[in-house]
């Protein structure tokens, strides 16, 4: 009987204790959240006062600045526009690239881009902190973790400078509260993919392995429950931040249907700017070559799934003859962000040497852009592997080029860019490796004619992709929140 009252006066002690600690969180949450929350607005403010010019401040958000990929062509080019209207402003580039002077980034823009950068009003605000928005971090709950550290970014971001207008270009979209509420900001963004969407939630649902849902949770239907609930409460703290944006950009309809679902805020669809001018320019002859390189670009990152490529190079060697496969070569041209995406490479060499196909791969990273362009002029066909790709600048790029264009059946290739209907075919879209490599199959055996016929449509169909079309809808959409 006695252990019995020990037990119960015990639960009852841990019980009061328990209550104790809730109402002291509580209490010191209502009164120190709020003194917090005033006391940087106050000296954010401030800091915005004491500046003391007529000067217009912009901030650009953009962690990985001199990553040299698709997300990086936007920025650049959304600053170009922004420079060349509002003369009366400086720009602010928050990015995490510390190894890097101003000179060395804007050099690379200019050589891998091909993007010209007048740097007289750019500055750069160094990011120090960037590592806790990768995903290596967070082996378990990645998203949730790099929301937190998004969070954290921000906050270096505008505890070194605040901006009269804050636009984020990455998808960092936690950020945008900060600078609204903190720092007074006009805020805007420009979204290139959605944090959570419909295929997203459909694949754990359906208990589907993919590289963001591991199979030990697939295989579990407590743990794909759990999944779900999680993805859904993400779902509903990314809405609440996205209405903070006064402006929303999206970059293709694939990422607007998505969004339209998660966050009931106005959006306007403003295609990313693709280099297709000087591309559209490259001599074709009506004929097929002798030596067929097939173009990937993309850079090297888990979504964009390379070995999907390596394998469909696998398929097609067991259904074309030798002599014709000996021809044959697979380029991928991509940049590297960091040392994870290095490591990726290796395994992708690593994998080709598997499957015996070293002879036929090549590998070209972080290729300068004259460099790439030479690729462009010896290249047969272009190939791009990603699930739901959100748009596909590569995509429109190669075919503005003249490449005959195998994409996936998702995301902006199948609903913005590739028209597949016999009579306006622009291209070709697949699946699986064997989809690929059958598709690549007959695009090597078709006659001359109709290659010439789909290349000539796809060429004519970039234009409303053009970089003019992007300065021109990208300023009218951003006007609000400069007024």
């Amino acid at each position: 009987m006695g252990h019995v009252f020990r037990f119960l006066f015990s639960l009852a002690f841990a019980v009061k204790l328990l209550l104790a600690f809730s109402i002291f969180v509580l209490l010191s949450s209502i009164i120190l959240l709020p003194m917090f929350f005033f006391y940087f607005k106050h000296k954010f403010t401030s800091d915005k006062l004491k500046r003391g010019h007529n000067r217009l401040c912009v901030g650009l958000f953009h962690p990985y600045a001199n990553a040299g990929g698709g997300g990086e062509r936007v920025l650049w080019v959304a600053l170009k526009a922004l420079q060349e209207k509002y003369r009366n402003a400086d720009f602010y580039i928050y990015t995490g690239d510390v190894q890097y002077t101003s000179i060395e980034i804007l050099g690379k823009v200019k050589n891998t881009l091909n993007v010209d950068i007048n740097p007289k009003n750019v500055k750069f605000v160094y990011l120090r902190q960037r590592r806790w928005v990768e995903s290596s971090v967070y082996p378990f709950f990645t998203l949730l973790g790099q929301i937190v550290g998004s969070i954290y970014l921000g906050f270096e971001a505008i505890n070194q400078f605040v901006p009269d207008v804050f636009i984020e270009t990455t998808g960092f979209t936690f950020t945008i509260p900060l600078f609204k509420y903190f720092g007074g900001c006009k805020t805007g963004c420009y979204v290139h993919y959605p944090l959570i969407n419909k295929e997203m939630l459909r694949r754990v649902q359906n208990r589907r392995t993919n590289y963001n849902n591991r199979s030990f949770i697939a295989q579990s239907s407590s743990l794909t429950y759990g999944k779900l609930v999680y993805y859904h409460l993400l779902a509903w703290a990314y809405c609440l931040a996205g209405q903070c944006s006064d402006t929303t950009l999206v970059n293709s309809t694939f990422t607007l249907e998505n969004l339209n679902v998660l966050w009931s805020t106005p959006m306007s669809l403003v295609y990313p700017p693709c280099e297709i001018d000087r591309l559209k320019e490259i001599p074709r002859e009506n004929k097929k070559p002798d030596k067929i390189r097939i173009l990937s670009l993309a850079q090297f990152r888990p979504e964009k799934d390379h070995p999907l490529q390596l394998q469909a190079l696998y398929e097609l060697r067991e259904i074309v003859s030798e002599n014709i496969f000996e021809n044959i070569t697979l380029v991928l041209c991509g940049s590297c962000r960091n040392q994870e995406d290095s490591d990726r490479v290796k395994d992708l060499r690593d994998l080709s040497k598997h499957l015996s196909l070293e002879n036929n791969v090549e590998f070209k990273v972080n290729l300068p852009y004259e460099a790439l362009f030479e690729e462009f002029q010896s290249a047969y066909i272009g190939i791009h592997t990603m699930l739901d790709e959100h748009f596909g600048i590569s995509v429109v790029e190669q075919m503005a080029a003249g490449l005959i264009m195998v994409a996936h059946r998702s995301g902006g290739p199948l609903l913005d860019i590739i028209e597949t209907s016999e009579g306006s075919r622009l291209g070709f879209l697949a699946n699986t490796a064997e989809e690929f490599a059958h598709i690549l199959k007959y695009i090597v055996e078709a006659d001359a004619e109709e290659i010439a016929q789909i290349r000539d449509r796809a060429k004519a169909s970039c234009d409303r992709f053009s970089t003019a079309k992007f300065h021109q809808e990208f300023l009218r959409a951003v006007d609000p929140i400069f007024k």
